[in-house]
C-alpha cells in the first residue's frame, strides 16, 4: 500500500573501505550482527531459479551453511527447485534484514553434494520435517487437505521405526558465488552498495550508485 514507511531508522553504518577482500567473511559478519540484533530467522533467504523456458520462480528457504565461497541450502531434487536447477544450474539468493536496512544478493552456479552429505543433512532435520519430505509430494496437486495429516503420521511412523531412513531425492546444494552485493539502506536514500565479482585473479570490489 502506498504511504507505508520504509527504512525507518536508526540503521547501522557500513564503511566499504574496511570491507574484507572476499565476500564470505563480510556476509558472516552481517549475519552475526543480524542474529545479535534479534532479527527473526536471519538465515532465511529468497532462492530464485529459472526453468528450461527461461521462466523465473522464487521462494523463501533456510541457508544451511556457508562453506568457503559456497552458500548451502537443501531440497528435494524432484520438486520444482530441483527440476529447475537440473535444467539450469544457476541461481540467486537474496537476504533481507529489514530492521537493519540491509540486503545481500548472491549469484552463481549451483552444484549438488554427494549422497552421503545429502543424507547427513536430511538426518539433521527435525522428525516432522523429515516426515513431510519423505512423502515426496512437495508442490504436487492436493485434492483434499484431510489427506495431509494421515500421510504425515504414516511417514512419521516409518521414521520412528527406522531413524536412519533417508529420502533418496533429498539433496544438499551449494551456490558457488561469482557475484555478491551488500546493500546498506539509508533513510535519505543515499544507500551504500558494495559489489564483489569473481574473476580469474580472484575477487574484485567496486561501489555502485544507489
Amino acid at each position: 500500500m502506498l504511504g507505508l514507511p520504509s527504512l525507518v531508522g536508526p540503521l547501522p553504518s557500513f564503511d566499504p573501505a574496511v570491507a574484507p577482500p572476499a565476500p564470505a567473511p563480510l556476509f558472516a559478519d552481517w549475519l552475526t550482527e543480524a542474529v545479535e540484533a534479534g532479527v527473526r530467522e536471519p538465515h532465511a533467504a529468497t532462492l530464485s531459479t529459472v526453468d528450461e523456458h527461461g521462466w523465473p520462480s522464487a521462494r523463501v528457504l533456510i541457508l544451511k551453511d556457508l562453506k568457503g565461497d559456497g552458500w548451502q541450502f537443501a531440497s528435494s531434487r524432484a520438486g520444482r527447485k530441483g527440476r529447475e536447477l537440473a535444467a539450469n544450474p544457476w541461481a540467486a539468493l537474496t537476504f533481507y534484514w529489514s530492521s537493519l536496512g540491509r540486503q545481500v544478493r548472491v549469484r552463481g552456479a549451483v552444484s549438488a553434494a554427494d549422497t552421503d552429505l545429502s543424507a547427513a543433512d536430511f538426518l539433521g532435520r527435525s522428525p516432522s520435517a523429515r516426515a513431510v519430505a519423505l512423502l515426496g509430494m512437495q508442490g504436487q496437486r492436493l485434492a483434499d487437505a484431510e489427506q495431509v495429516g494421515p500421510a504425515v503420521d504414516h511417514a512419521r511412523a516409518r521414521i520412528d521405526a527406522d531413524p536412519g531412513l533417508v529420502f533418496p531425492d533429498w539433496t544438499l546444494y551449494t551456490l558457488h558465488a561469482d557475484e555478491v552485493e551488500f546493500w546498506q539502506g539509508d533513510p535519505d536514500r543515499r544507500h551504500t552498495r558494495l559489489s564483489y565479482r569473481l574473476g580469474d585473479d580472484g575477487w574484485t570490489k567496486e561501489l555502485l550508485w544507489p
